[in-house]
Order: C-alpha cells, then structure tokens, then sequence
C-alpha cells in the first residue's frame, strides 16, 4: 500500500472523527455488557432466565428495528441522526442510574434495550458517511480498520468493563457508559456537514421506501448474493457458537477454564487480520478477500471439530480468526461499493438480520444437533455452510463492482 494513500486517508476529518467516536462507544458498551451481566447475576443469584434477558435486550432489537432504522437513517441527515443517537443512549443511561440510585434495580436493562435500539439507526448512518467521505478505493481500507478497532476492544473490552465493575461498582459504571456516549457525540461533532439536501422531504412513506428497499435488494444480483452469503454464515456461527466449552471438555478433555483461552487466541487473531487486511486492501479485490476468509473457515470449522490435541486446536482457532475479519470487510467493501447512497440505510438493514436470525435460530439448535449426532458431526456440518457461502460469492469474482451498481 503506498505511504501517500495511507496518510491521505487518516487525514480524512471523517476517518479522525470515526476512529475517536469508535473508541468511546466500545468503551461504553463493553463496560455495559460487563458491568451489567456481572451486577444482575448478583443481584438474582446467578439466575439464568434474568441473563438470558440482558441478550434478549440486546440482539431483539435487531430484529424489530434494524430494517426501520436503516430506512429511517435514508430520510435523515446522517451526522444529525448519529450526534442524536449518542445524546439519547447518554440521557436514558443517566435516566437508569437516577433509577438505580432510587433502588430500582431492575431499570438496568432498559440501558441495554434503548443503547441497543438506538445503534440500528446510526450504524447504517456511519455506513452512509463511509460511502460519502472515503474514496471508494480506500473503502476496503476504512473497513479494514474498523475490523481492527472491533477486535481490540474483544480482548481489552472484558477486562476493561470488569475492571470498572469490580472496582467502582454499577453506579460508576453506569456513569462511565452515559460520559462515554457523551464524548462520542461530542466527537462526531467534528464530522463534516450533513448536505441540505439530503434530510428528504416527505413525498413518500415510510412503508414505501421500505418496500423500495426490498426491491432494490432483489432486483441486484450482487446483493442477492451476499444475502445468500450472510445467512449460510450466520448459520455456521450459529451452530457453534455454544458449543465452544465442550469441544474444550469433550475433545481436548480440558477443564471448563480453558475456554479462556480460545477468546484469547479469536481477539489476537482478529486484531492481527484486521491490521494484514488493511494492508492487502489495495491488492485483494473484496469479492476474493471475501471468498478466501469462507474458505478457510470452512476448513478451520472441520479441524476444530475433528481435533483432539489443544495445540492443533488453538492453533486453528488462531487462524480462523486470523481470516475472520476479511470476511466482514469483504462483506461491508463489497455492499457499499454496489449499493447507491440513497439506499445505504436500508440494504444494511435487510442484510444484517438475515445474518442474525439464521445465527439466532441455528443457536437454539445447536445443542439438540450435538445430542442427536456428535460434537465433530456439528462442526462439520458447520464448516458445509461456509462451504455453501462460498458459492454464493462465486459469481461476484467475475464482477467488477463501481461504485453504483447498475440497475440490473
């Protein structure tokens, strides 16, 4: 990658801003996850149905309001409806913590519910400032950072949220997310102006520009694609997601503590392929960068499931990882390149539940799979999907994608 393209890039005012916002919003929602999961198991004794609610808070409203505030982040002038999201998530944090200082402990999730509620409308608006403000040939690049931002916070986010907890207990840690979201509205204030233009006027509905939405998304073969790509992958994850502690104890005959170190080796592996696929982004079109993470999934999937020796395990685990974040930046690279700005919003919203709710659905049967076949049976079955996502993309390494799609 040439110096000059990487130093025009982090001096773009929206790549500072982006970064600085980033920073602080991980900040506070890891301090959230944590600082909340430890205090309400506290508070109930470990009781798994109030846990399990903390999740339902988080991921639910991906579901609910996902495709609605993509649709709504296409009518609103992004950098508003960002600033906005942050000042809200902040006020309902200090809302809570007034409540739990009044003894009403069970507001706590409501922090969770509205922060999770508020990002399905301005993720799809920082989408939207990527595609106006990054050249489309340093898109892979922005992706590509971001990727590595997510990653650090995956192995500095726990001990950062538990730290806090343990240390200063939930009021402070419910005061350390609402300054967190302050100082990310604050940032984001830096961000280059919205254009008068494009908060639309209201000569259609809002179910019509969704149904336009649906439309546009089926009426694109590139799209179409990657949705197909987005659910067989969603369904790996999925099947495996809770399956981790037994290929511990099951396949490698470990102790249950050992897990740790599997988190380890996925946040250092992610960290590092987020930083090498910054650096492969000028030479790796993102279809192929895309096709290659799936690909060694889909091996890593079948090894990790087959292994009976830690090292071989970890070292797959550590590879895997290592490839992880091509395909989200490939993913990411891939719809913004061929989607038109004044649809961002609402193809990011289709396409990110259809990743979710395969994953949701394929968690609730991983563990009646594994007690009908076998732990290696799952993960092999696992490593298929991401074998049928690559199919997916094998049509987009003939394309070359512009930056608008055709109408086709």
């Amino acid at each position: 990658m040439h110096v000059s393209t990487m130093s025009s890039f982090f001096r773009n005012r929206f790549v500072q801003a982006i970064i600085l916002s980033t920073l602080f919003v991980q900040i506070g929602v890891w301090v959230r996850n944590f600082a909340i999961l430890l205090y309400v198991m506290e508070k109930t004794g470990n009781d798994p149905m109030s846990v399990s609610l903390i999740y339902v808070a988080e991921f639910v409203p991906i579901f609910l309001f996902s495709f609605i505030g993509g649709a709504f982040a296409d009518r609103w002038r992004p950098k508003r409806t960002m600033i906005a999201s942050e000042l809200l998530s902040a006020v309902s944090v200090f809302v809570v913590l007034g409540a739990l200082v009044s003894g009403i402990w069970q507001a706590i999730f409501f922090a969770t519910l509205v922060s999770a509620i508020l990002s399905q409308f301005s993720q799809p608006s920082a989408m939207k400032l990527f595609k106006q403000h990054v050249p489309a040939e340093q898109l892979q690049m922005g992706m590509g950072l971001f990727q590595s931002l997510i990653a650090l916070f995956l192995i500095a986010g726990p001990v950062i949220g538990t730290f806090v907890y343990q240390r200063y207990g939930i009021d402070v840690s419910i005061a350390v997310m609402g300054i967190a979201f302050l100082l990310s509205a604050a940032v984001l204030t830096y961000l280059p102006a919205d254009r008068p233009e494009e908060e639309k006027a209201e000569q259609t509905s809002l179910k019509q520009e969704m149904k336009e939405g649906i439309q546009y998304v089926l009426s694109r073969p590139i799209l179409k694609s990657l949705g197909g790509c987005f659910m067989a992958a969603g369904a790996a994850v999925g099947l495996i997601q809770p399956l981790g502690v037994f290929i511990v104890v099951e396949r490698l005959g470990m102790p249950k503590e050992f897990l740790q170190w599997f988190m380890v080796c996925t946040g250092a592996g992610m960290l590092v392929g987020g930083g090498l696929a910054m650096g492969l982004a000028k030479k790796i079109a993102p279809a192929r960068m895309l096709f290659v993470g799936m690909l060694v999934s889909a091996i890593a999937m079948v090894i990790t499931g087959w292994s009976e020796i830690w090292a071989l395990t970890l070292a797959v685990q550590f590879l895997s990882s290592l490839f992880m974040p091509m395909i989200q930046i490939g993913i990411n690279t891939i719809m913004l390149q061929s989607t038109e700005e004044a649809f961002i919003g609402r193809v990011n919203g289709i396409l990110n539940p259809l990743f979710m709710g395969m994953m949701v659905v394929l968690m609730s049967l991983s563990g009646t799979l594994k007690e009908m076949s076998s732990l290696m049976t799952v993960y092999i079955i696992a490593g298929a999907l991401f074998f049928v996502g690559m199919m997916f993309i094998l049509p987009l390494l003939k394309h070359k994608l512009t930056e608008q799609a055709p109408a086709n």
